[in-house]
């Protein structure tokens, strides 16, 4: 499912995540579950490698939509997390604002490889500032 299959984006950013990124949020937020942070026991997953954690791939949504609308206020957010993200493989990040809704923004995370979705979700932006 993609949000953004039939708008054409505002803006599009590449990013490739790093074990070291994993790592370094775990610490930061406390969440150390070893899907995330332990590249042997993940290897023994249906994933078969560590995978991002949702929240770390919103921080990067965040200080995008940070830059596009530097004076809108984030209102309300929607996230679903249909797929997982790697670490050392490229996402593609889409935002693109939606025609019949002022102040909708659509983003989408996908992996540049094969194009799965792996963010999907909205974000409402208040009035200008």
């Amino acid at each position: 499912m993609s949000l953004t299959a039939d708008t054409t984006p505002r803006a599009v950013f590449t990013w490739t995540p790093r074990q070291s990124d994993f790592d370094a949020f775990a610490q930061l937020s406390g969440d150390d579950n070893p899907i995330h942070v332990d590249p042997e026991f993940s290897a023994r997953t249906r994933f078969g490698r560590t995978v991002s954690h949702g929240m770390l791939l919103y921080t990067r949504v965040f200080g995008h939509l940070e830059a596009l609308y530097p004076d809108r206020k984030h209102e309300i957010q929607t996230l679903m997390f249909p797929n997982p993200s790697y670490a050392d493989e490229e996402l593609t990040l889409s935002f693109s604002e939606d025609a019949d809704e002022a102040g909708l923004v659509l983003i989408e995370i996908k992996r540049s490889r094969d194009g799965a979705v792996t963010l999907s979700g909205t974000c409402h932006l208040g009035d200008p500032a």
